[in-house]
């Protein structure tokens, strides 16, 4: 290579610009405690609602009137939403800025839940249940990917398991808060106490989170249309199969479209330049298999409460506030055991507390098949539920950050919005498939007639949670190399380039 004069200067072509990194507030710091705060209640507040309800219908029924099924919409109007809008509400936090979108769902959240309380007839409340669902569904996503942006991989096992833990605690309070404020007060009241803590939470989230963004493609518009529609359909599809019987136009319609549109949709993401969901990473075994395992471990449990709420009512012949209590030694170990468990996974890899977690719960919920019956004292329930809660406190927070640990930074808001889409999804499928198995062998018409049904539907679920185990061997520990963002990657190629131009 020849020297330059003197008085010149090597001409070199400027170095490539890395990527900009996107601000976020630094580990350890207040920032990062904030973020945790304030996601974790909004996640609270959501995860309450989808449980306080059902110990209200009663009350509502003799309000507003209306048949046990069309009440039973004012659960599933708010499944429904919530399931079909996570995957669109990444998308846009993503291009519009996830603490403006999560403040956006955090408002109509609240503003949804005054519309119920102060809702006229049973259509109204549907409707407006649907819009708080909806809100739900930004909330959710967007909160845990402002949480897991907001520490390094190394730290969010642990405060996944934070959130995780309130979680846990939702589910405890939600059929105790529910029959709680139905009795001491009146039914709207579970829809008013949403409202101060969501201006609250509106006005924290606008004033003190700090802006991100994923990666500025262009909008997916058919492809949120299909996602959208095509989960909803489904959802819809499997409520009223379990409702009005596989057969029927509505059960078969949805069952059928539902599938085909989400297939047109894998189809468009397959060719579509700026996809909504990269497919590429599920070609990821611990994504996948943590996608897996989230949607059987969410059918597992959800069915499983569900069923044990309508026994420990129907057939034992507790009262709603009762069975709440009751449920305390199954749902308080996510609050006690779910935040340790987060942080021990960041040690040992998800894999070691998932795989034993899920056996736990299957095991636990196999006890209450073969001790359960009309005339058993609730004492023989206590160790399996105290089994059950220990295993699934093990596992909820574990899979999530697996999964999201095992993608790029850049990708963390649509993972996240595939992963919390597969917990709504397999919560519903699991509830639609213990009803059909459910009303195959038993009926409400008696406490006998309930136990001869509930026994082998909380076998399927009891299967459902082993399922999930097996999947959960595909979960690999992420090599510390694979967090490394594109920023990181853009800047080890210009560091290269630099080192190469110096040696020439």
């Amino acid at each position: 290579m020849t020297a330059p004069d003197r008085g010149t200067q090597p001409r070199t072509a400027p170095p490539p610009a890395a990527p900009p990194r996107i601000a976020q507030p630094g580990p350890g710091t207040s920032g990062g405690v904030l973020t945790l705060l304030l996601t974790s209640v909004a996640f609270f507040m959501v995860t309450l609602d989808a449980l306080v309800v059902v110990t209200a219908l009663p009350s509502i029924h003799r309000d507003l009137g209306g048949g046990i099924s069309t009440l039973q919409w004012t659960v599933s109007a708010y499944t429904i939403a919530f399931g079909a809008g996570i995957l669109t509400a990444a998308a846009l936090g993503d291009r519009l800025g996830r603490k403006r979108v999560f403040a956006a769902g955090l408002a109509l959240f609240t503003a949804a839940s005054a519309a119920c309380a102060l809702a006229p007839n049973t259509t109204a409340l549907i409707t407006f249940r649907a819009f708080q669902g909806m809100g739900a569904a930004v909330v959710m996503p967007l909160g845990l990917t402002l949480l897991t942006s907001a520490f390094p991989p190394e730290r969010r096992g642990a405060v996944v398991g934070i959130w995780g833990g309130v979680a846990g605690l939702a589910v405890a309070c939600g059929p105790l808060v529910g029959g709680a404020v139905t009795e001491g007060l009146k039914w709207h009241w579970i829809f008013w106490i949403n409202v101060p803590v969501g201006v609250l939470a509106v006005a924290g989230a606008w004033l003190c989170l700090p802006e991100s963004r994923g990666p500025q493609n262009r909008l997916d518009i058919p492809a949120l249309i299909l996602i959208s529609g095509g989960v909803g359909v489904l959802i819809w599809g499997l409520v009223q199969g379990s409702q009005a019987g596989w057969a029927s136009a509505q059960g078969l319609t949805g069952l059928i479209l539902g599938p085909v549109l989400i297939v047109l949709f894998l189809l468009w993401e397959a060719r579509a330049a700026d996809p909504m969901i990269p497919l590429g990473i599920f070609r990821s075994a611990t994504f996948s298999s943590a996608v897996s395992t989230l949607f059987l471990m969410s059918a597992a449990i959800y069915s499983a409460v569900f069923l044990t709420s309508q026994f420990f009512q129907f057939a034992l012949g507790y009262s709603p506030l009762g069975t709440g209590l009751r449920f305390l030694p199954w749902t308080a170990t996510l609050l006690l055991i779910a935040p340790g468990a987060g942080a021990l996974s960041d040690r040992t890899g998800a894999r070691a507390l998932v795989v034993p977690g899920l056996l736990m719960q299957g095991a636990g919920l196999a006890w209450i098949v073969a001790y359960a019956s009309h005339h058993a004292g609730y004492g023989g329930y206590v160790a399996p539920f105290i089994i059950a809660g220990t295993g699934i406190s093990m596992a909820l927070p574990c899979v999530t950050t697996a999964g999201l640990n095992a993608v790029s930074p850049a990708l963390l808001g649509k993972a996240s919005g595939a992963l919390n889409t597969l917990q709504q999804f397999g919560a519903v499928f699991g509830i639609a498939i213990v009803t059909a198995v459910f009303n195959t062998h038993g009926s409400l018409t008696g406490p006998a007639a309930v136990a001869s049904g509930y026994r082998p539907a909380l076998a399927v679920a009891a299967g459902l949670s082993v399922l999930g185990a097996v999947t959960a061997i595909g979960i690999r520990r992420a090599a510390r190399t694979d967090t490394a963002g594109p920023s990181q990657q853009g800047q080890a190629r210009l560091e290269e380039e630099m080192t190469a131009l110096e040696a020439d």
